[in-house]
């Protein structure tokens, strides 16, 4: 899930973009970008950088043990 700081700033950039005759509508349409950012995120089912990082060292962590009970069980055959 992405964090909602990230949401916030995105949705101020794009504010921002908006032409200047639109000034009266910038905190409306701050708000509805807001949420279809949201929306959009929350269908992508992401994960933050945290989360990737610790299924990563997981991964890492259980692909050292498989390697080990492999040459372990190669040992044991011969």
């Amino acid at each position: 899930m992405i964090d909602l700081k990230t949401l916030d700033e995105l949705s101020r950039k794009l504010v921002g973009h908006l032409p200047p005759a639109l000034d009266n509508l910038r905190q409306d349409m701050e708000q509805q970008f807001r949420a279809v950012l949201q929306a959009s995120f929350d269908r992508m089912d992401l994960v933050t950088r945290e989360e990737f990082d610790v299924q990563k060292a997981v991964l890492a962590r259980t692909r050292e043990k498989l390697e080990a009970l492999e040459k372990q069980l190669a040992e044991l055959e011969s």
